[in-house]
Parts: C-alpha cells; structure tokens; sequence
C-alpha cells in the first residue's frame, strides 16, 4: 500500500510517499481503509523533531483517521466489517491507504458526517471538550485560547459558547483568522504574544494552552485569582525548565498549571465524548473547519503549510 513516511526530521521535504505491507489487525484491533487522515499539530512536531526521542526514521505519522473496517482482529465482532468509523492509530500509522488501531480506539460515524469533518473534529472536539473539565470550568468564567486558530483551538472557543463563557478571548496571528473566531464566538482578539487592541479584559479564570513553549510563563501572568491554565499541545515546543517561577512569584494570587491528554481519560468515557461531539456536528452545535484536503502524496505541502502558521482548522490527506 502507499504510505508516507519520514525519511528525515527536520523540515517538510523529509517526507516521502513509499510503499509498504498492507498492515494486518493484532487481537483486538480492525484495520480500517483510510478515507481521510488529519494533520494535527502533533504529527508536525514530530516530523520536526521537537518531542524529542522515541520516533524512529521510517515512520508513517498521523493519529487520526476515518473510514470503512475491512478486517478485524481476534475478539472483534466480524459485524466491525463495512462499518464507517473515526480511529486512532496512536501517534503514527494515518498517513496511508490502510491503518489499525485498536476497538477500544473506534468511533462509529453517523450517516451524514463526511471523513473529512470526522477527522476535524474527532480527537480536537474532544480534547476541547475534557480540557474545559480538566480546568474546572464553570459558567461565567473568563477564558483565553492560546492557538485559537488550530482545530483544537475553534473546537474549545464552540465549548465555551456552550457552556456560557462571560469571555472569550483567543490569539491568533492574522485579522481574518480573528474575524473567523468571532464568528465562531470569540468576544477578544489578541496578538500572538497577547497584546491587542480589542483587548477587554486582562486576567482570564481559565487559559486553554496549545501553543507552550519560551512564551508559556507570560500566560501564566494572564491568569486571575485562582486562575487554572491547562497546557494540552506544545506546537511552539516545551516550555521553558523556569517556568514555574512565575507561579511562585504570584504565589499569594493562588494560580495553577496543568497538563492535559486524552490518554488519561478511560477509553470508555472518551468515546461517548467523542461520539457526542460527532452528534453535534450534525445539529450544528459544533462546526468542523477543513482548511484544505490535499492527496496523500503532498503531505509534504500539508506540513509546509502547518509551518508556515496559517493554517485555519485542519488540513486533511486523502489516499
């Protein structure tokens, strides 16, 4: 089958389309015929290298996929076959005609919802929607969005609608992406760093953090009182070892920092989660964002955009 593989981190054209075995299920798992595969911030960061070791020359990347199960494992229900489903293959295995992963990782897909917006929504909504939780987030609390413009990103400002947010600011790097998030129902919108002429409000009850890296620590001075900033994506890299220095020196402000993954949430619940964000989708409570579907063979154009920073939503590979 085709793939993508990473030949060499670093830069984009480290990617190449190859051929490999059509991948078999192992006890538990389907193998599913890729229709659409996303292109998340972590798949980049990976090919960058900036997560660090672990992630072998030669991989395929890509965690999120949506199709049709072709063949199942030991212990699947053969009633799996012919199903269309969104799955998570980990943290590689989507950039291909054909990926596993394992049951306890697949989502049936409601008629009417295409791959592709399945792929939008499937782990970002979720990861919205528990990240919120994580942060204890209340109605009437004040929120920013760090990275607002990412799948992730638009996913939390629509939470936040829905559970009433007082405000809801976000950073973006552009005035159209601005314009986009408030239509999507972003009340502030602030530059990269922060700062923003249409700036409201100056400490925020909840910060909701894809970005991380060197400016995480100046976040954290956005919070108010009992703020709680949760850290679910490091797309700009880790933060800095000092970081918490500034929750030190606001000690009497009673300020805290989390991280959050969806590994930590029992696949069970994740699922109905993911599952509810998928019915919402259908009623319009959510919208899934495509930036852009491309072929699988300009994956290489996918993550060059990625790079660039001016990506709206999520990009989609097709086989």
């Amino acid at each position: 089958m085709r793939a993508i593989s990473i030949r060499r981190f670093g830069a984009p054209d480290g990617l190449e389309l190859v051929e490999i075995p059509t991948p078999s299920p192992g006890a538990g798992e389907v193998v599913v015929e890729v229709a659409a595969a996303g292109v998340g911030g972590v798949d980049a960061a990976i090919r960058r290298g900036t997560l660090g070791a672990g992630f072998p020359v030669g991989m395929v990347p890509g965690g999120e996929v949506a199709g049709i199960v072709v063949e199942v494992g030991a212990d699947v229900p053969r009633d799996w076959i012919g199903r269309r489903v969104w799955a998570h293959t980990g943290t590689s295995g989507g950039y291909a005609e054909y990926a596993t992963a394992g049951l306890e990782d697949v989502t049936p897909l409601p008629d009417g919802l295409a791959a592709a917006s399945a792929v939008a929504l499937g782990s970002p909504a979720t990861v919205a929607h528990f990240a919120l939780e994580h942060a204890r987030f209340a109605t009437g609390d004040s929120l920013l969005v760090r990275g607002a413009a990412g799948s992730i990103g638009i996913a939390t400002v629509e939470h936040a609608v829905r559970r009433r947010a007082s405000t809801i600011a976000v950073t973006t790097s552009s005035p159209e992406r601005g314009r986009r998030l408030r239509e999507l129902g972003a009340t502030e919108v602030l530059g990269r760093d922060g700062a923003g002429a249409t700036a409201e409000k100056h400490d925020y009850d909840v910060i909701i953090d894809i970005v991380g890296g060197p400016q995480l620590p100046d976040f954290i001075d956005r919070l108010a009182p009992n703020g709680r900033l949760v850290l679910v994506g490091a797309v700009a890299g880790f933060p800095p070892p000092t970081f918490g220095l500034k929750l030190m020196e606001s000690f009497s402000r009673s300020r805290s920092i989390a991280a959050f993954s969806l590994a930590s949430v029992d696949p069970t619940t994740r699922g109905l989660a993911r599952a509810e964000q998928f019915a919402a989708a259908l009623d319009g409570r959510l919208h899934p964002v495509v930036h852009a579907t491309l072929p699988l063979e300009e994956a290489a154009t996918a993550h060059a955009e990625m790079d660039s920073g001016t990506v709206f939503g999520r990009i989609v590979l097709t086989p």
